[in-house]
């Protein structure tokens, strides 16, 4: 297949060079076909023009997605779907803790700690194999926002106040702790640098290589509501107002949908969906 060669431009108005290599390999990551990749970049490169934006190329890409297989549109648009968790910031970190939840951890969210200068809400707080982790996270609204320095380093802050407190209770559940930060984009190389030399852990996007946020939905099928390409904005929205953040919870509690008035055809379409996605 020839490529194109025209700039795009980014969420944050950089102009760059389309890559294919990408939009295959996002069309791969929603588990679509070699073959139905192949098609739906073909059209895409066909419909190409010099500074079209990212956002144009993936509306279309997804069009093309949902017309041959919702679950994998839905997977397709993983990153939005984050986003529409906002604007508080608070599904975020519920969404956080439950893939945490899932991975073996027990967590809390909101917990307030007495730091050594003043106390702290703590956005999650997860224990594991001995470790408890003191996990902040940031969360971001819209694309093309990165974290920067200052985020590490005010978190910092906060986790070196908490840690003595912690350190002298002896508490049995745990020997030793950590400080996390966690975005749902991307760090810039000064936050990365300060930190790993300040002993954080830092969880993104796509870091750790292979271990980000988005291979760590994938493999644990732990797909936000908002990833549905059937439930409406205002369906979500309610949904997230009950701490309904996984389509695994929206299984367990699928009344929710009658509340809603979801009729019962749809209502099973919808659930077929959310087990899809739990089970893809």
């Amino acid at each position: 297949m020839a490529t194109k060669h025209f700039h795009i431009t980014k969420s944050t108005g950089e102009k760059v060079d389309f890559s294919m290599e990408k939009l295959k390999s996002s069309l791969q990551f929603s588990g679509a076909s070699e073959e139905m990749v192949e098609e739906i970049v073909q059209r895409v490169q066909d419909e190409l023009y010099p500074g079209i934006s990212t956002r144009e190329i993936y509306n279309r890409a997804f069009a093309l997605l949902k017309k041959k297989e919702s679950v994998y549109a839905s997977k397709y648009k993983l990153k939005k779907a984050i986003y529409e968790l906002g604007p508080t910031g608070f599904p975020f970190e519920k969404f956080i803790s439950g893939i945490l939840h899932y991975s073996g951890y027990e967590t809390k969210v909101g917990e307030i700690l007495e730091g050594t200068c003043v106390s702290h809400e703590i956005d999650v707080l997860a224990t594991k194999n001995g470790t408890l982790n003191i996990i902040e996270c940031k969360f971001h609204g819209e694309d093309g926002l990165k974290c920067n320095v200052k985020v590490p380093l005010y978190i910092n802050s906060r986790y070196k106040d908490v840690k003595p407190p912690l350190d002298s209770k002896n508490d049995k559940n745990f020997n030793r702790t950590v400080g996390w930060v966690v975005t749902n984009t991307r760090f810039t190389q000064d936050a990365l640098e300060y930190g790993k030399c300040a002993g954080l852990y830092l969880l993104s996007w796509d870091y750790p290589h292979g271990d980000g946020l988005k291979e760590r939905i994938d493999r644990l099928r732990l797909y936000p509501i908002t990833v549905s390409t059937l439930l409406s904005g205002r369906e979500k929205d309610f949904l997230l107002e009950r701490d309904i953040v996984l389509c695994r919870q929206l299984m367990k509690n699928n009344f929710l949908l009658d509340h809603l008035g979801v009729s019962n055809g749809r209502k099973q379409r919808i659930l077929k969906e959310m087990k899809s996605l739990c089970n893809s």
